[in-house]
């Protein structure tokens, strides 16, 4: 054991002083969550044409009758063709969430590059319920990857190194909002930008552990692979 062994007493001085930490945090995400909504919209202009359960569909389509869709870059195709095990990871914490979402005015879907057949046979694999799409020869993970030729992740640092032409299969979050007929995107993130949404790093991050990345070199795994 490396942790400091205390009293209580020991625990709950140092627990409130973090307390006031972990306020501040909060209040600084809401901030940002603020932030995120005063981004301007751009107008998406290219018509991308997905293929669904329910047939060929355009991205203003993908939206099935509400203003706002959230679109998960699912990492499943020519170059990961039997689809990324963190994208399987973050997706296992997904599921049940769509219903929320929708009742709350918000389309929720996986977007990949495999052909619809291959996307739906891993689905039932894994024993998901949520909706996925091919985006197959559209470009839309190109265009959403590498938004104003910035390289991906805007430039940042490591991420103005990735080929996202080459590369392609990219851990990614887009969202869209619709408005008069027009699809506008309003707002994406990537790696550890999507840190956030995966609700067991959340838990592990609390566990007295945390992460532990470096005991576990082969996880995580596909759920069914254990």
């Amino acid at each position: 054991m490396t942790a400091a062994v205390g009293t209580r007493e020991d625990w709950l001085a140092a627990r409130v002083e973090l307390l006031e930490q972990e306020k501040e945090l909060t209040r600084r995400s809401d901030d940002l969550a603020r932030k995120r909504r005063e981004l301007p919209w751009v107008p998406v202009e290219k018509e991308y044409v997905f293929q669904t359960e329910s047939g060929e569909k355009s991205l203003a389509e993908l939206f099935h009758g509400r203003s706002q869709l959230i679109v998960y870059h699912f990492m499943h195709g020519p170059n990961t063709p039997e689809g990324c095990t963190g994208c399987t990871f973050t997706t296992d914490t997904f599921d049940g969430v769509e219903a929320h979402l929708a009742a709350h005015d918000v389309t929720f879907v996986l977007a990949s590059r495999s052909p619809l057949p291959r996307l739906l046979e891993y689905r039932e694999r894994m024993g998901w319920q949520l909706p996925w799409v091919s985006s197959e020869g559209t470009g839309f993970n190109e265009a959403f990857s590498d938004l104003g030729g910035l390289g991906y992740n805007f430039g940042s640092p490591g991420g103005a190194d990735v080929d996202v032409f080459d590369d392609m299969e990219l851990m990614a979050l887009s969202c869209f909002a619709l408005e008069d007929g027009v699809v506008y995107h309003t707002y994406s993130a990537y790696d550890r930008g999507t840190d956030a949404l995966n609700v067991a790093w959340q838990l592990l991050d609390r566990a007295p552990k945390g992460r532990d990345e470096g005991s576990y070199k082969d996880w995580p795994k596909r759920h069914d692979e254990y």
